[in-house]
């Protein structure tokens, strides 16, 4: 999801990129990211301010919720494109594949910063088995585009009981100011 239909066309209009692993069943039903039901990723947005309020994806997102979005620069998307019901069904090479595919968009893309939900599939798409939350150096990283900076936050999945709505709202703050334009800052 971003906010023109192709990656060149949206080059330059996104302020930060979200990425998720892969997209649940419910998702892929729903055609909305992290739609589940109970999911915090919302809520954890809503309470950084990145929206307006609380956004309902278990139905699809609707066209207002899309246009508030591509105006505030974000766009979203995954690591791996196959449905699962957990993460954990994904095999490495999926997301080694996916990691790479990320390169090539975050080039085209440019956006001001990445943000990818989840450090063990992280870790697993880049080859860096001691990464850490946060930002990442992204020096370490071959290929990735030389001024754009790299986060990784806690995956808001129910399924992760270490965090909790205000705590995933505190890392969304911190990226979102982090990728504000250099004028802003």
């Amino acid at each position: 999801m971003l906010p023109y239909p192709t990656d060149e066309e949206s080059a330059g209009r996104v302020r930060l990129l979200m990425v998720g692993i892969n997209p649940s069943p419910w998702t892929v039903a729903v055609n909305a990211p992290f739609a589940r039901p109970g999911n915090r990723f919302w809520p954890s947005l809503a309470a950084a301010g990145l929206t307006d309020d609380v956004v309902d994806a278990s139905r699809g997102l609707s066209p207002s919720d899309e246009r508030m979005l591509a105006e505030r620069g974000i766009g979203m998307t995954n690591l791996v494109a196959r449905p699962t019901a957990r993460a954990d069904e994904l095999a490495a090479h999926e997301l080694r594949a996916g990691g790479r595919r990320l390169l090539e968009r975050v080039r085209v893309l440019r956006p001001g910063s990445v943000a990818i939900v989840g450090i063990t599939a992280f870790r697993t798409a880049f080859a860096l088995p001691r990464a850490r939350m946060g930002a990442q150096d992204t020096d370490a990283l071959s290929g990735w585009p030389r001024g754009i900076p790299l986060w990784v936050v806690p995956n808001p999945s129910g399924l992760n009981a270490h965090e909790t709505v205000e705590s995933l709202a505190e890392w969304w703050r911190e990226v979102w100011a982090a990728s504000a334009p250099a004028s802003a800052q």
